[in-house]
């Protein structure tokens, strides 16, 4: 697309190496997913079949195959991982997502507890097979996990293979690296921007001003995800500074004083 506007971010095309982008599917029909691909596709890099809806909604394979075509990779939200770990059958959990030919695995423990060097040993056997993604952080707003632990967990899970961490958020947005609120727990993001590859990170961000929080905070290629089909353009917006919520963070020192004559 042809455009003449100066101080723009260059965004990559797909398949990117930043400023990723991981959509939530919560049961799109297959030709809602096919006019998601025609619309917004080529801002995508990752979908999500979220949490276990692949279980029951319709043409899931089918679904997969046009994601897949479009240059995305696709993977079943954690929570069924974790429902077929609680039941001991994760042999049961590697052949559902090869039967829809899943070319990625979502490893977490938010909803049920795991221990950690088993979530690494799974993560280390997915990743000879799957592209891995692995999520930190509880869905519980009960469950308190000290910063240090954050840290010490995502660099584990990707020295296990895990080509993302995910930071947990649900798709409310008021747990994990946000206070109840939906305000971000700026103490907890630096801590982990600071030790941890921002770029091996992506940001549970489902809501827009968390959105633009994110990229005002650290710039138009950070990683964000849990991003809904219909909001994925209007988001995009938000990375090039197109948008009044971060119109002013991609301009030179001062415009924002700049009166239009």
């Amino acid at each position: 697309m042809i455009h003449t506007l100066s101080h723009i971010p260059e965004r990559d095309s797909i398949p990117r190496k930043k400023g990723l982008t991981m959509v939530m599917d919560k049961g799109l029909s297959l030709r809602e997913a096919e006019d998601f691909i025609e619309t917004a596709g080529h801002l995508a890099d990752f979908i999500k079949l979220g949490f276990g809806t692949s279980v029951v909604t319709k043409r899931v394979k089918e679904k997969v195959k046009k994601y897949q075509n479009a240059g995305l990779i696709v993977y079943a939200g954690g929570t069924l991982f974790e429902a077929y770990a609680i039941r001991n059958n994760v042999d049961g959990y590697k052949a559902f997502i090869d039967s829809l030919g899943l070319d990625g695995v979502e490893i977490s423990d938010g909803s049920a507890r795991m221990d950690h060097k088993k979530k690494c040993a799974f993560i280390h056997r997915f990743s000879s097979e799957y592209t891995v993604l692995s999520e930190v952080g509880s869905k519980s707003a009960d469950v308190e996990i000290p910063e240090a632990q954050w840290i010490e967990m995502m660099k584990k899970e990707l020295e296990s293979g895990s080509l993302k961490v995910i930071a947990e958020a649900r798709e409310s947005g008021t747990v994990g690296i946000y206070n109840s609120n939906g305000s971000a727990d700026t103490s907890l993001i630096d801590a982990l921007a600071n030790h941890i590859d921002p770029n091996a990170i992506i940001w549970e961000a489902p809501l827009k001003a968390q959105q633009a929080w994110f990229i005002r905070y650290l710039g138009a290629h950070v990683n964000l995800g849990n991003i809904a089909p219909h909001e994925l353009i209007a988001m995009e917006t938000l990375r090039l500074g197109l948008r009044g919520d971060t119109f002013f963070r991609f301009l030179p020192e001062g415009w924002e004083t700049n009166c239009i004559e």
